[in-house]
Parts: C-alpha cells; structure tokens; sequence
C-alpha cells in the first residue's frame, strides 16, 4: 500500500511512519503547515508548526529513508478550525479545536489530496485502534485520543492508519530511541495548539473584541459582577468568574448558564451542573449505519474523564440522550462521543456536538 504519514514533528508520528515502512508499505512523509506565522517557535510543549516541528519531522523522514514534502494547509486550518473556534466562543459554546482539525484537516482535506495523489491510507500518531474498519480506544488509556477521532466517518476510517495505538507511550519513546529518532525526548504538544501563550481568554478576546455583559446569580437574578464577553467563560467554570468571594452559604459558584444573545453569564451552586440529558446534532455513525432503536452506551463528554452510562436514539440527523448517572461541566460546542458497554467500553459507535442539556432525572 501506498501510505501518506503525518509527521507533526513529534515522536508519535515519527513511531508511526517507521512502523509503516517496517509493515513493508510505501511510505512518504508529510509536515503539514497550519500557522499563518510559520517563523513562530516552539515554546517547551506549547505551539505547533514551527520551523522546529518541521525540521523534527524532516530530519525523522531522513533517518528512516522515505521522501518528504512540507504541504501548506494555513488558510484551510484557519478557516475550518481557528474561525470555527472564535465563532463558537463567540456563540457561548465551548469548542474543541483537535476534534476539527481531524474532522476538517488531517481526515478530510489531507485525505482527499493523499487520494488524489494515488494514496491509500493516512497514517498519524494517534492514539486510537482501528480493527476491520471499527474504532477503538487505545491501548494506553492516559493517552488515549479515540474522542477527538469519534468524529470520523466510516469512508474516513477506511482511509486512516494509527500504528502507535497498541502500544504504551512509554515504550514508544524507548522505541524512537532505539530507531535513532532524535525526538524520542521531546516533551508533548499541551494546552491549544495554535495558542502557544496558553491565554485562550486573551487570544478570545483579541479576535471577537469587548462584548459587555453581566455576570447573574442563578437563583436570585442579581447582577454580581460585569465581564468583557461571553467568550472569557465556559460552562462549570468556578475561577476567574470576577465576582467578590462566594456564595452566601459559604460554597463556591460556578458558571450554570452562557446566554450571548444578551450577553449573560449566569452562576450558581455545583448542584446546577448536573446534566440528565443530552441533545447533540450532526451525528455521526462509525460504522456508516445509523441505529434504528435505542442503544446502551457509554457516553464521554470531554476529551479525559465525563463518563456515564446512557440510552442513546437517533432522532432527525441528531442523538438524544438519556444519562443513567448526571455529567457535569457539559457545555454546548462540545462533542459527546457514544462507545459500545458491552465491549469494555473501547469500542467506538458514534458522536455528535452537544446541541442542549436537560436537568431533570430520567426514569431509566
């Protein structure tokens, strides 16, 4: 097979092409150039796309003898991914910016080009197990990335490679320096890629500007604070709220509810947080079929931790569902990713971005 490998300049990818050479595929490798300011530099883990990441994966590309190209995907990444995010946070919503980039980049336009050019697979340093077509969580659960992959489409399955998600990360570091890979150290990429200062309030409001509003008691109505936008909150939140210590009972507040049509950030006790119900819309189904009845699952909500047990149905393009256990901190703009109970929770079935929350108890 004719393999197109994804070398972000990390030791994942690196692990992940060399295992594709030794499969005995074609292999040549690929830096793709997301930063509209290329000359940026990495700062310890944070930042991405700098001039180091791809002399990292060039100089790893060398060391394993396959060809390697530095492909331009700026605009396109801003486009789908960086707008996207601003336009969310914008909206009240609480996106996850890695979540796009596989639905919108590595899977869909840097999938499409590989086609075109007569490859048949992408391979990325993911953390996930595809098996006969069929996503799974992988084998290292701290570094497990089967969530942010849970967007993908069957036909972007059936084109995807992720060679290092059977193995422990850190066995993977011993091999890269067994192979001579120079990045077998390096630390991981954290925090946002494309916000390297980690400030995402200060990147937020740069790009929306000053949207006044107040920040509301939940249960009183009363205005105890005013903010700068909507943007600079996300649902669960407990710091940085701008209000004058805690509630009256002594208990700290967290944000319950984002309005952006008025430009209310609404705070309340942890009891508000709890979520029974979940609407998502833009489903998608793994496997290609959608579900004609109710299903058991276990649903995440965030990319570590968010767990509960649910019933699931497809409803008009979207998924309700029913939590058996409340989730709290779920936020609109985030996905929610459907995984099958009877598989020991690994197998992946589905998602959808959470569309609307209920906090009324099922009776499951």
């Amino acid at each position: 097979m004719r393999i197109l490998a994804a070398m972000s300049g990390g030791v994942d990818s690196a692990v992940a092409a060399a295992r594709a050479v030794d499969a005995g595929h074609d292999v040549v490798g690929v830096h793709l150039a997301l930063s509209t300011a290329p000359g940026a530099l990495r700062t310890g883990s944070r930042g991405c796309c700098s001039k180091e990441d791809a002399g990292d994966a060039r100089r790893a590309a060398d060391v394993l003898g396959i060809p390697f190209y530095v492909w331009d995907f700026a605009e396109r990444f801003k486009e789908d991914v960086i707008d996207d995010f601003v336009a969310s946070y914008a909206a009240g919503e609480t996106p996850n910016p890695c979540l796009r980039c596989n639905e919108k980049i590595k899977f869909s336009a840097l999938a499409d080009r590989a086609a075109a050019l007569g490859f048949d697979a992408v391979a990325t340093g993911h953390y996930a197990r595809l098996e006969n077509g069929t996503l799974r969580r992988a084998v290292d659960g701290d570094k497990d990335q089967s969530y942010v992959l849970g967007v993908l489409t069957a036909d972007q399955l059936s084109r995807a490679m992720f060679p290092v998600g059977d193995t422990p990360k850190d066995r993977i570091r011993e091999e890269a320096a067994e192979r001579g890979l120079a990045v077998a150290d390096k630390p991981d990429s954290h925090d946002i890629c494309f916000i390297p200062s980690g400030d995402t309030r200060a990147f937020l409001g740069a790009h929306i500007g000053v949207r006044p509003g107040s920040v509301v008691d939940a249960d009183s109505g009363k205005i105890l604070a005013e903010h700068e936008g909507v943007h600079g909150f996300t649902i669960g939140q407990r710091k940085g709220l701008g209000v004058e210590g805690p509630a009256a009972d002594g208990r700290p507040r967290y944000v319950t509810a984002i309005e952006p049509e008025t430009g209310t950030v609404r705070v309340g006790s942890a009891a508000n947080l709890d979520v029974w119900f979940i609407s998502a819309e833009r489903a998608v189904w793994t496997s290609g079929q959608v579900p004609e009845a109710p299903l058991e699952c276990t649903v995440q909500v965030r990319a570590h931790g968010g767990l509960a047990e649910a019933v699931a149905e497809a409803v008009d393009g979207g998924i309700a569902i029913m939590l058996r256990q409340p989730l709290t901190g779920v936020a609109k703009g985030q996905a929610v990713v459907l995984y099958r109970p009877d598989s020991g929770g690994d197998v992946v079935l589905g998602s959808g971005t959470i569309a609307g929350t209920g906090n009324t108890p099922n009776p499951l």
